[in-house]
């Protein structure tokens, strides 16, 4: 088997976790004996027995795929929609099928992405929540559906607890609106928490990273550049008295994956991801930005050194390339 790997945005423009799932799924199917290449749009002559496209694919680039024999699976993070309520995905269903089915659209619509949900060969995501948006706002059969989910690298498996010696908290991830880091900032600071924020922004030019810049106190607000080993990364999270997070939304969630397998205990914002992968083993705090967020954060602080790391499973990515492999026998073997 040669599967072709494709994704639309450079990973210099873009870093994170997308990357990671990426690189990483792609190592896993090589250790396995199957060979992987990223899709090159220079040459012509390379071939493969299917594309797995890590991104909403449009309706011509699938027509194309179709007439040189490729079936394409299509991974895309449904990131904030699979942590709307459902009457709102239902709401968002209606809306979508009516605008497919309206006559007249002509080229508009067979660039919209959502057709090429529906056309796509297979759809690979990670969380029931994202086969939820597939179904009711796309329409998708859940038999064309594969819940694959994500996994750490071996190092982090291995890692275990550490000393959680020193007196804050962690999180990490890019300095961004989508992960609210300016928001957590401020709640530590009224907390009287201290956080270790471990993270780069896309730009130091960007504006929401001065915002969070000049709120870095050296007390309560502590901050390091994004670290590139996972030797050091372990280590720093080992350390730390527990892990924070306040995204926006997310979908999988690697750093508290990450966290959970470094020994930590963990406060997430309540939606339907965080629910979903860690269930009763995870502290909360509310998503929507309540009022009462500094206290759920100063009480998590307070009961740290009691509490243990989320008892769930974390999967290898050999196991998620397994579970991949499965996923590309259906479409190779139709």
């Amino acid at each position: 088997m040669k599967v072709l790997f494709d994704h639309p945005w450079p990973f210099s423009l873009a870093h994170g976790g997308f990357q990671v799932q990426i690189e990483q799924s792609k190592a896993g199917l090589e250790r396995r004996g199957i060979e992987v290449e990223y899709l090159r749009w220079w040459d012509d002559r390379q071939s493969g027995d299917l594309i797995h496209y890590f991104g909403p694919p449009s309706p011509n680039y699938l027509a194309m795929a179709k007439t040189k024999g490729l079936p394409v699976a299509v991974t895309h993070l449904f990131t904030a929609t699979c942590n709307r309520s459902l009457s709102q995905l239902k709401v968002q269903g209606l809306v979508t099928r009516t605008l497919l089915r309206l006559p007249g659209w002509g080229m508009i619509k067979n660039q919209l992405n959502w057709q090429g949900f529906q056309r796509a060969d297979r759809l690979i995501v990670g969380l029931r929540a994202e086969r939820q948006v597939l179904e009711i706002v796309f329409g998708i059969s859940p038999e064309k559906v594969s819940l694959v989910p994500l996994g750490l690298h071996d190092d982090f498996l291995k890692a275990g607890a550490g000393s959680r010696s020193e007196p804050y908290l962690v999180t990490t991830g890019t300095i961004t609106e989508r992960k609210r880091s300016v928001e957590l900032a401020r709640m530590a600071i009224e907390a009287r928490v201290p956080i270790l924020f471990i993270g780069k922004p896309y730009s130091l030019n960007d504006p929401y990273w001065k915002q969070f810049s000049a709120l870095i106190d050296g007390r309560f607000v502590l901050h390091r550049d994004h670290v590139a080993g996972r030797e050091e990364m372990i280590s720093l999270l080992q350390a730390a008295r527990g892990f924070v997070i306040f995204s926006l939304y997310e979908n999988w969630c690697l750093s508290a994956h990450e966290a959970a397998a470094c020994g930590l205990p963990v406060l997430l914002p309540d939606q339907p991801w965080s629910r979903e992968c860690f269930g009763t083993a995870a502290s909360y705090l509310d998503a929507r930005g309540g009022s009462d967020n500094p206290a759920r954060l100063s009480a998590f602080y307070q009961a740290c050194p009691q509490l243990p790391a989320p008892g769930i499973k974390l999967y290898s990515w050999d196991e998620v390339a397994g579970q991949l492999e499965a996923a590309y026998q259906l479409l190779i073997k139709r």
